[in-house]
């Protein structure tokens, strides 16, 4: 039995060497650049593969010493803090902020870029208020570009007074960077809110990058919408104040809506399991419909069929004042 112990903590020993190797080499391979980032990753690796042997054969001072480095490397890691003082790209420069006076909502940096491609628009940054007495509802885009099983997520709030406001989850890239999912796991992006127009943050996926893009309606009720959209607000401030890391598992467009909607869900009539597909966030359609907040009535396959609106939205000018009303023609609404 005592023999069966020490196999099974040899074991798990490895495992947790293997992991931090793995997410080690990593950190260095994107937190370094060039040569360095290679010779560190083969130095890191030889370490815990010194570790790994050390393990079974007996030899403490082996894991202890690949131990002592990988809390070195923590020590550094922990040293990277986020900053909203950075050289960023056009359309991420500025993040917004939202006030409330009783029931009026004043977003400022509120963006309305003219997208004509992804390197030719006008830039136009606007305050604009909302009424939260107005609120009607709440929709879910969700935009592919590269197969069914990852999307890009945007919240938009519905008003009977003015057009709707959309919310968007980004990697805020400084200028001349270029994104990477796995650069995502090891604080190399800020997070960012926009808050935008659907003519600009719809019509730039429609429009200028034709990806496809499909709109749901929400079965939350106007007051349910109202008790998100201050959700939002608390967090976009919070944001604002206190710069945060993206990360690609843990903080991205889909897992901060999903705590964002668990912390006003208690007063839902629908419980938010977690599933993962919250995580391949293409595959959200059918984890909505399953906990009710799309519609059930209505065939999964058909309701992605009525949600694709990108061709419809091609056809639109995003000029037109009446861009959001239009692409809902034909959705079918939240509730029956």
């Amino acid at each position: 039995m005592g023999r069966l112990f020490f196999v099974v903590l040899k074991l798990l020993l490895t495992l947790v060497i293997l992991g931090a190797a793995t997410w080690g080499t990593g950190f260095l391979l994107f937190r370094l650049a060039g040569a360095t980032a290679i010779v560190a990753a083969i130095g890191f690796g030889i370490a815990a593969l010194a570790g790994l042997v050390g393990i079974w054969t007996s030899d403490a001072r082996l894991p202890l010493g690949f131990a002592m480095v990988f809390v070195g490397l923590l020590s550094w890691w922990s040293s990277f803090q986020p900053s909203h003082d950075r050289n960023w790209i056009p359309e991420l420069a500025r993040l917004p902020t939202i006030t409330q006076e009783g029931e009026v909502l004043t977003v400022n940096n509120l963006r309305h870029f003219r997208w004509r491609t992804e390197e030719d628009y006008d830039q136009r940054w606007e305050t604009r208020r909302y009424n939260l007495a107005a609120v009607t509802g709440a929709d879910v885009f969700l935009t592919y570009w590269s197969g069914e099983a990852i999307a890009h997520l945007l919240v938009s709030f519905t008003f009977s007074d003015s057009v709707p406001l959309t919310f968007s989850i980004e990697v805020r890239r400084e200028q001349g960077e270029e994104w990477s999912a796995l650069a995502g796991f090891f604080r190399s992006y800020e997070m960012a809110y926009v808050a935008a127009d659907e003519r600009d943050i719809v019509g730039l996926r429609t429009h200028a990058r034709r990806e496809d893009a499909r709109l749901f309606r929400l079965s939350a009720s106007a007051g349910q919408a109202r008790d998100l959209l201050l959700a939002y607000v608390a967090d976009i401030n919070d944001l604002a104040a206190r710069p945060r890391w993206y990360n690609t598992l843990m903080t991205n467009c889909t897992t901060v809506v999903y705590h964002l909607v668990g912390s006003v869900a208690p007063g839902w009539k629908f419980s938010l399991p977690l599933d993962p597909r919250v995580l391949l966030s293409g595959y959200l359609p059918s984890y909505l419909q399953q906990i009710g907040a799309i519609r059930q009535d209505i065939p999964l396959e058909e309701l992605v069929r009525l949600a694709r609106i990108g061709d419809h939205a091609r056809t639109l000018s995003l000029d037109d004042p009446d861009f959001s009303a239009k692409i809902r023609e034909g959705v079918p609404t939240g509730r029956p």
